[in-house]
């Protein structure tokens, strides 16, 4: 992590740029890093910020989507964002749709990459074994088409939280809960400008997921980028932001006085 975490009360957060704001989501074994190629790529012309979700911070009774979306609507509350452009991979790509469903008037643009929310293989079809690195390792590279990109660093980051039982009962619950909250039938009330981003090689949301979504959301743009898998914007970071610019430059947003 080479940028600085912000802490004002309840909420920890990056804030990096000045501008329109790009609010970037990450996914349920995302850490804010997963976002350094956006940094680089746009907190010269946007305002990229980016909150850490209390995923296993959460007690086990209340971690659910509900209670994600209740905190990132306090945060955009607390930080008075407006007009945002909705960045979510994973996870954070649903909680991003919840968001936008119940506020549309304040996103101007949605971006979602390897989403959840219609449906999802979550850690490659099996729960993480507590106490095997070997186990999370495998896992952590299961969601890269490069195994290399899944770092001693990360494995090491997921390995610990899910050697804590309060941790993994929060991921179970917010698992499940993604789970029951599948959206298919709530994508059409989507009318802001919408880019999809996909890896060609998503083995937890696979391509027909992306199709999906873009058949649902009416006007919806898709793109796959090859020999990718999960997270696109780690894996192909300069392709991600390529698609993105394209996007941000054919959709401007007009701020509503």
């Amino acid at each position: 992590m080479k940028y600085s975490i912000h802490a004002e009360g309840k909420f920890q957060f990056i804030d990096e740029g000045k501008g329109e704001t790009l609010l970037l989501l990450h996914g349920l074994f995302g850490a804010l890093s997963n976002w350094d190629g956006i940094i680089d790529g746009f907190s010269s012309r946007f305002r990229v910020i980016i909150p850490l979700l209390p995923i296993y911070e959460l007690p086990p009774r209340e971690a659910g989507l509900e209670a994600l979306l209740a905190f990132l609507e306090d945060f955009v509350s607390f930080k008075n964002l407006t007009n945002v452009t909705v960045i979510g991979n994973s996870l954070g790509g649903h909680i991003g749709l919840l968001y936008t469903l119940k506020n549309q008037d304040n996103v101007v643009r949605l971006v979602l990459t390897g989403s959840s929310g219609l449906f999802e293989n979550s850690m490659g079809g099996s729960f993480p074994k507590r106490g095997s690195y070997e186990y999370i390792k495998e896992r952590v590279a299961y969601t890269f088409y490069d195994p290399a990109v899944a770092t001693k660093d990360l494995i090491d980051e997921v390995f610990e939280t899910t050697s804590s039982i309060p941790k993994c009962m929060s991921i179970v619950g917010i698992a499940k809960s993604a789970q029951r909250h599948n959206l298919a039938k709530d994508l059409h009330e989507i009318k802001v400008p919408t880019l999809l981003v996909w890896g060609l090689n998503d083995t937890i949301t696979p391509p027909h997921v992306g199709y999906e979504f873009n058949r649902l959301i009416e006007g919806s743009e898709l793109y796959f980028i090859d020999k990718c898998c999960h997270a696109p914007m780690m894996e192909h970071p300069q392709e991600f932001n390529t698609i993105l610019e394209s996007f941000l430059e054919k959709h401007i947003s007009v701020p509503v006085e």
